[in-house]
């Protein structure tokens, strides 16, 4: 089992949103102290009725800053909004991406939910699935085979090509979200990897996980051939204040070392094959104190 570390890209409860310096330094941070992995999320802005408007960082020009300043870590997005992006560029983007990883992103992608930010952004928000089922018969075959020519009703390309291509000859891997029953036949069809959001309870990662091998059956796939991964929100309240949305303990994780790295490796006994980790409060302290847990994990699931 992996254990990777999101890098929060939003603004906290004052308005405030990490700078480059403290981006880069809790990356060299968890590149230091063994984690396999640097997530970020793709939003443009949060914007709910009676609340004001919360910003991002904007997830691709961040992650490509973070491609040329590692060296070990994978590097993936949990996950990029397929309508935010022409798909045959994304591709494209990602080969290169992946060339200056030197073989390291993970290409996580979703159909996106939170409507305020296409309308603002000028994105279409309707048949979001339809969308994204035809933006993955774009972006596979690409990846995988460096050409495609498809025409369908809402995503075009004819005799695309990706040139040069990536260090990988296959690509880097494609990493779907997916939940409703269409989404996880098209992770099934299309996917190498699967991501469950946040894993919550046993009860509900058992029954997740049964839905996938279900769809898998239904599209002719071994369900081992899928790598799973999941998030878990973990906090450590004594070393710093918390958002207002975990005033509720059970909304996280926490504990030493040993109690920490129990229930991690819990996960790991369910088959999650990679644990992605929103931190809080995401400080040198905080890191430091979750890859002792991460060792303890580690341990307990044989690696």
């Amino acid at each position: 089992m992996k254990i990777g570390l999101v890098i929060p890209l939003t603004q906290d409860q004052q308005g405030n949103a990490l700078p480059w310096d403290e981006i880069q330094a809790r990356a060299f941070q968890a590149e230091a102290t063994g984690f396999d992995a640097v997530w970020v999320y793709d939003h443009l802005f949060h914007r709910f009725e009676e609340h004001p408007t919360v910003g991002f960082h904007e997830c691709w020009t961040v992650l490509s800053a973070l491609a040329a300043v590692t060296e070990r870590v994978e590097l993936g997005t949990t996950v990029l909004c397929a309508g935010f992006r022409n798909p045959a560029l994304l591709a494209k983007m990602a080969t290169t991406l992946d060339m200056i990883t030197g073989g390291r992103l993970i290409l996580g992608i979703g159909a996106g939910w939170h409507e305020p930010e296409f309308d603002a952004f000028g994105f279409p928000f309707g048949h979001r699935v339809s969308r994204f089922e035809e933006a993955l018969q774009v972006m596979r075959p690409l990846l995988r085979d460096g050409e495609v020519t498809f025409h369908g009703q809402y995503h075009h390309a004819d005799r695309c090509e990706i040139v040069p291509r990536g260090p990988r000859p296959e690509g880097p891997p494609l990493l779907v979200a997916a939940f409703g029953p269409r989404m996880m036949r098209l992770t099934a069809r299309y996917a190498d990897q699967w991501t469950i959001d946040w894993l919550g309870p046993e009860e509900r990662v058992r029954e997740e996980l049964g839905k996938l091998h279900a769809a898998c059956r239904e599209e002719g796939r071994d369900p081992a051939t899928l790598t799973i991964t999941g998030g878990v929100t973990v906090a450590y309240p004594d070393l710093g204040e918390l958002p207002n949305w975990m005033s509720d303990p059970d909304t996280y994780l926490t504990g030493d070392g040993e109690e920490l790295g129990r229930q991690l490796a819990r996960y790991g006994e369910l088959g999650v094959d990679h644990l992605i980790t929103n931190l809080y409060p995401f400080t040198e302290a905080a890191v430091a104190r979750y890859a002792e847990a991460m060792e303890v994990a580690r341990a307990k699931v044989n690696l």
